[in-house]
């Protein structure tokens, strides 16, 4: 084990850390003496969380980069490889959703969808996969969704393209088990995130909801749990994956969402 791998608790990355769930699990992983790449399209947030993360005394690689061209999940790990010798953790939560009914859905939300929430994170397993491999020790959380199990006409390639991580998951687990590799996923429910604000308020709209509020209220109420999730209860999940779920477990789905997906 290099020097640099002992300096720090795990070396990891988390795509889509711009904000939301992923910035929280970038400063949970730095509050534990992680070293973590940061990769994000979007380059002042990817900036800001790099701060957030860099006051826990940790090292910081911020990569702005749109994952959805072809060999940039690749370049992302290779970028966490050069500067910290290996990869430990790998997060894909990196997402992308709009909102369509299914009839009048369009070729360019499917394909967008597609290449970054399946093709995208497909490839960073792939290839954190093969330096893990060569470890013979390594983690990989993918974030996907209960959606993924139920019937959303409004949110189908969203929907279908979590199913495409939930196989994804399975299939990594399965091809990296020999080399001590973990691979699980977590199923987050309702959060305060932009991304769910943005697609509650066009499902209201396509749905004919002038009352955003009241269509807000009634979805949490379907919630056994009652209330929505915190960003930061999710990412203790996401942590728990990545530094501390024992080792047997593999090839799991975590489902987080208050009693909704109940499978």
């Amino acid at each position: 084990m290099s020097s640099r791998t002992q300096k720090w608790r795990a070396r990891a990355l988390v795509t889509g850390a711009a904000g939301g769930l992923g910035r929280e699990v970038v400063i949970q992983l730095a509050a534990r003496g992680c070293a973590v790449g940061i990769a994000d399209i979007n380059a002042a947030g990817t900036a800001e969380t790099a701060q957030l993360a860099r006051s826990h005394g940790v090292e910081i690689e911020e990569i702005v980069s749109d994952l959805t061209l072809e060999g940039a999940p690749e370049a992302a790990i290779q970028r966490v490889v050069e500067r910290w010798g290996g990869i430990d953790v790998l997060v894909n939560n990196a997402g992308y959703g709009v909102i369509e009914p299914f009839l009048e859905a369009t070729h360019k939300a499917w394909t967008r969808t597609l290449a970054l929430n399946v093709t995208a994170l497909a490839m960073a397993c792939k290839a954190a996969g093969r330096v893990m491999r060569d470890q013979r020790s390594g983690r990989i959380v993918n974030i996907t969704s209960p959606g993924s199990r139920m019937a959303l006409p409004d949110y189908t390639a969203y929907t279908a393209s979590k199913a495409g991580v939930d196989s994804i998951t399975r299939a990594a687990a399965v091809a990296l088990a020999p080399y001590g590799v973990l691979v699980n996923s977590l199923a987050p429910g309702m959060m305060d995130t932009e991304m769910q604000r943005s697609t509650e308020i066009d499902l209201a709209r396509v749905n004919g909801r002038d009352d955003l509020q009241a269509f807000l209220d009634e979805r949490t109420r379907r919630i056994p749990l009652g209330r929505r999730a915190e960003i930061a209860e999710v990412a203790d999940a996401v942590v728990w994956l990545a530094l501390d779920a024992p080792q047997y477990m593999t090839a799991e789905r975590l489902n987080m969402s208050g009693g909704l997906d109940k499978d």
